[in-house]
């Protein structure tokens, strides 16, 4: 690793480093093109420790699917029958928990006001991305159209910055994910569900990013 080795490349060539960065508050979706080490510095990390916890990683679980190896297609159709349809299941879960939560909590100083409102366009933005993709984009990347996928690409991604804005927003009206004492078990469920909301987003947006936009970009 170099001082300019991108959180992205670590992610890609390191599949574990996705996880490990997000436990670690560490951008590796829409700014996974920053270099490794400035981004650490910026959290007080130490890149050194990083690298040794993605080893420690890798070695304790299953190998991992290089994804920008395998086929396009595959890339493709792991992205629409995982994220894809995780996040079609989960966002309508927390909306309804978000609901009950202020129904029941709304007077209490530390329920999350205005979370459910938030959800509710975060929902719609999100699926109303998923259908472009699906619809529009991936049948020509799958084609291998080259050029003709720049415009789109630039659109998702500007999107994808979206999506994350929208993660930032839920954190700040949650306490940082974190329940306060008096939460009850759908609260705590939801807090939960949030924070899985947000790592396999981001999981997602980095194989769009910086997997699957740059090869068909490349190609």
């Amino acid at each position: 690793m170099s001082e300019t080795t991108t959180l992205a490349e670590l992610a890609v060539a390191h599949p574990a480093a996705a996880r490990v960065f997000y436990a670690n508050r560490l951008d590796f979706c829409c700014g996974g093109r920053r270099p490794f080490a400035d981004a650490c510095r910026e959290r007080g990390l130490d890149a050194a420790a990083i690298l040794d916890e993605i080893r420690r990683e890798e070695a304790s679980g299953e190998p991992a699917t290089r994804w920008e190896l395998a086929p396009m297609s595959s890339l493709v159709d792991h992205i629409v029958n995982h994220y894809h349809r995780r996040l079609r299941e989960t966002l309508p879960n927390l909306l309804r928990m978000a609901r009950k939560v202020e129904a029941r909590h709304g007077d209490k100083p530390t329920c999350p006001v205005g979370l459910a409102t938030l959800l509710e366009q975060v929902e719609r933005s999100v699926l109303d991305h998923l259908e472009k993709e699906e619809t529009i984009l991936f049948p020509t990347i799958v084609r291998q159209s080259g050029a003709r996928v720049a415009a789109p690409v630039c659109v998702m991604e500007l999107e994808h910055e979206h999506h994350k804005s929208g993660l930032l927003r839920i954190r700040a009206l949650t306490n940082d994910l974190t329940p306060p004492v008096e939460a009850c078990t759908t609260w705590r469920a939801l807090y939960i569900g949030l924070q899985q909301f947000e790592q396999e987003l981001m999981e997602h947006i980095h194989l769009e990013n910086n997997i699957l936009f740059r090869r068909a970009l490349a190609a």
